[in-house]
């Protein structure tokens, strides 16, 4: 196989090379043919779970997150919803992703309950928090958007664009949503809100 994981422009996430022997397609021997797998399996977990959509209490709990990772990576890569184990070029430690994980989902359940923030900033930093934690070895980002997508739905809002076009590793869309992350960072969610309705 061609490293079909390897990042090309440092936004990606590497995978190990036991990572990469958990591939589970053996037609794939290019990132091209990997990126397309990928992308049916999500659309395919994305048309299923937005046809009964779950609610705000259901999606913000840990297990309801791991199963959904899992149904949109399962087609792809064994290790699809099982927690990473390796540090990453993004993320915290392996060992604070579970705390980190409950306390993400502790606050975002009193965001909804007390109305802390508008419906799409709650779901805007939801995904902020979750790709920031980095709970899987990879298809953080993509996990994100869709669970941020069912929480706005949830909220009675309707899912974000995401830049209305693909979010592939390299592009002008792909650098936008990388600096409204690097904002949220900083406790700015302007552009990361803009971004997501954009």
């Amino acid at each position: 196989m061609t490293s079909p994981s390897a990042p090309s422009d440092g936004h990606a996430t590497p995978l190990t090379p036991e990572e990469e022997g958990q591939l589970v397609p053996s037609f794939i021997k290019t990132r091209d043919e990997l990126n397309r797998a990928e992308q049916q399996a999500i659309a395919d977990a994305a048309r299923m779970v937005r046809r009964r959509p779950p609610s705000a209490d259901r999606l913000l709990d840990a297990t309801y997150l791991l199963r959904l990772h899992q149904r949109m990576f399962k087609p792809v890569w064994k290790w699809a919803g099982k927690i990473r184990t390796t540090e990453r070029n993004i993320g915290v430690e392996p060992w604070r992703i579970r705390t980190d994980l409950q306390q993400l989902l502790d606050d975002a359940r009193a965001w909804v309950q007390y109305a802390s923030y508008p419906p799409d900033e709650i779901a805007v930093r939801l995904h902020h928090q979750l790709v920031a934690i980095h709970c899987f070895a990879n298809g953080n980002g993509r996990h994100a958007r869709l669970a941020a997508d069912l929480l706005a739905i949830a909220l009675g809002q309707t899912a974000f664009t995401w830049g209305a076009a693909d979010l592939a590793p390299v592009g002008e869309v792909r650098s936008a949503y990388i600096a409204a992350l690097k904002q949220a960072d900083q406790h700015d969610y302007a552009a990361l809100l803009s971004f997501a309705r954009s």
